[in-house]
């Protein structure tokens, strides 16, 4: 079964936009990546400043393959603005020379193992 990786990044108000812009520029820059399998980032709606980037891989190895290749790469190259070594992140990071500012100030990576899923039902 595939896993998932989930990034929550913690977000200040005024720097919002700025995330979901970064969010915005880097796209396609995980989907060709071997074994991937879905991308979401979501918006805290209340009673957190924690934004949740979900992705979804095949397996553990996809993932980790993607994070020492093309994730990596990006993010020293000061791609969408550096990352915090997780999943599509644009927004932690490091912020040295030529970089912009970090849009998250914390980020933690949980780790699940899909075990049950459903699709809506065709009729």
């Amino acid at each position: 079964m595939s896993i998932v990786k989930i990034n929550a990044l913690t977000v200040p108000d005024e720097q919002r936009e700025v995330l979901e812009q970064r969010f915005a520029s880097r796209a396609g820059s995980v989907e060709s990546s071997d074994g991937f399998e879905w991308f979401e980032l979501l918006r805290p709606v209340e009673g957190t400043d924690q934004y949740l980037v979900y992705t979804r891989w095949r397996s553990e190895q996809d993932f980790q393959a993607w994070m020492e290749g093309p994730m990596k790469a990006a993010h020293q190259g000061g791609a969408a603005g550096g990352g915090a070594g997780a999943p599509g992140d644009p927004g932690g990071g490091g912020g040295g020379a030529g970089r912009p500012k970090p849009a998250a100030t914390g980020s933690s990576v949980w780790s699940f193992e899909v075990v049950q899923q459903a699709a809506p039902k065709r009729v």
